[in-house]
């Protein structure tokens, strides 16, 4: 098994044990830290570990050439997991801050994107990341690591601001793969 996808198998690993820190009855203690109880300050942390293995997992994949057919299907799964996990955490913490529909619009657009890719692998392709998925990706990860963190004591609107410009994208990367690749979903009709 290679170094990447064991990275991807432990970040799998890794998000169940997060919302079990949430149902530990002894970590809903305060820390006196961010306003954060032990079992938020756990999930935020472990989600930052989780994310830095999805950019180091990929980074080692490609350089040291060991990407696998396994990796290329687990990956983006363990990812999309990842950030649902923390996207349905913050809605139920703060339901008017996350609101469903923002989650709603994340959780079509990952599955259209994966439905279009599984029929790009039916027909012998493989569809590259767009630029504004990559920015949808790390506009993401950078407003739920701000809200996991209460903020890091500044304002919520920077959070917020990033969220709904991540949304945004979402949307936009959405429409793009679509539009780029109708011709793999009309094929399939």
């Amino acid at each position: 098994m290679t170094t990447a996808n064991k990275l991807t198998i432990l970040r799998v690993i890794m998000i169940p044990v997060m919302i079990a820190f949430l149902y530990i009855e002894a970590f809903e203690k305060g820390i006196g830290f961010l306003n954060l109880s032990i079992a938020q300050f756990i999930f935020a942390v472990l989600f930052v570990i989780a994310s830095l293995t999805d950019l180091l997992d990929g980074y080692i994949a490609r350089k040291f050439n060991q990407i696998t057919t396994f990796g290329k299907f687990l990956d983006p799964i363990a990812d999309k997991v990842l950030v649902l996990v923390a996207l349905l955490y913050l809605m139920i913490l703060d339901p008017i801050r996350v609101p469903i529909w923002a989650v709603m619009v994340i959780i079509m657009r990952e599955f259209m994107v994966t439905g279009i890719r599984l029929l790009a692998v039916d027909k012998g392709s493989v569809i590259a990341a767009s630029p504004y998925g990559k920015f949808k990706t790390a506009s993401t990860m950078v407003a739920l690591v701000l809200m996991l963190f209460n903020d890091f004591g500044f304002t919520p609107w920077i959070a917020n601001i990033i969220f709904y410009i991540a949304i945004l994208f979402t949307v936009i990367s959405g429409v793009d793969y679509l539009l780029k690749n109708k011709k793999v979903v009309f094929e399939s009709i």
